[in-house]
């Protein structure tokens, strides 16, 4: 293994299969990923590649039937889902296709919910919320029900709740799959905005456009790593449909 700090995020030989009805569907096929503190990387891929079945594993949001995932040089293969639970509310934000928001709590309720489970103080999750949602265009909206702001502003709110408690990691499932160009758009500005500032991302699209604003894109086929390159033009990293990738010092 490279020496250095650890990753953020590390997975070794994840394995998932989903089992409905018909065959067993092989979503993620024995995947080894590494991303750095820092990094921007973009894991893109035709519908049914399985990218959001990855993504959902490395936010404990499913269980993989094989492989380890670690956070910040920690070992997840015991967390419970309490500590998984805790995990996403400090250490991982996560913004979904659909926003995901709670449908009868306010935008501020909404921002300020994750800060105040996570133990902040109620005066701080307050300023916390005011701040992101100035940034992200949103003041004045405070008392807004989800149902009443647009597509576009709804992923503005469920990004502000995702970065609320400053998470080392923020996933992203296709953010913009359920938006216009204008949104889609405004959400590669406002990722490409906060990675500046240093934000760790790890994004889930089908959208060539939100894939160039990351610095490393991973493409994704039936459940493999097919490719790992950086943007800038540096070599790809990947080892065909391996799914084995090099970590950068």
């Amino acid at each position: 293994m490279s020496e250095g700090p650890a990753p953020v995020l590390r997975a070794e030989g994840l394995v998932k299969t989903h089992h409905g009805e018909g065959a067993p569907a092989h979503a993620v096929r024995g995947v080894d990923l590494r991303v750095a503190r820092g990094e921007f990387v973009a894991v893109t891929g035709p519908s049914g590649a399985g990218k959001s079945t990855l993504l959902h594993l490395l936010g404990g949001l499913q269980r993989p039937d094989s492989g380890s995932i670690w956070l910040d040089g920690e070992r997840t293969d015991a967390y419970s889902e309490a500590r998984w639970a805790v995990e996403r509310r400090k250490h991982i934000g996560i913004v979904f296709q659909f926003f995901n928001l709670v449908s009868n709590l306010s935008v501020a309720d909404n921002v300020e919910l994750p800060a105040l489970l996570a133990g902040t103080p109620a005066r701080r999750a307050r300023a916390e919320r005011e701040e992101l949602l100035a940034e992200l265009g949103l003041t004045g909206k405070e008392r807004s029900m989800p149902g009443e702001l647009s597509g576009g502003e709804q992923q503005r709110v469920a990004l502000a709740r995702a970065l609320v408690n400053h998470p080392p990691l923020l996933l992203a499932d296709e953010p913009a799959g359920s938006l216009d160009s204008r949104g889609t758009r405004e959400v590669m500005r406002l990722l490409s905005r906060f990675h500046r500032r240093g934000q760790t991302i790890l994004l889930v699209t089908h959208d060539a456009r939100l894939a160039s604003a990351a610095d490393r894109v991973i493409s994704f086929f039936d459940g493999r790593i097919a490719d790992d390159a950086e943007l800038d033009g540096a070599p790809p990293r990947g080892r065909g449909l391996s799914g084995v990738l090099e970590l950068r010092d």
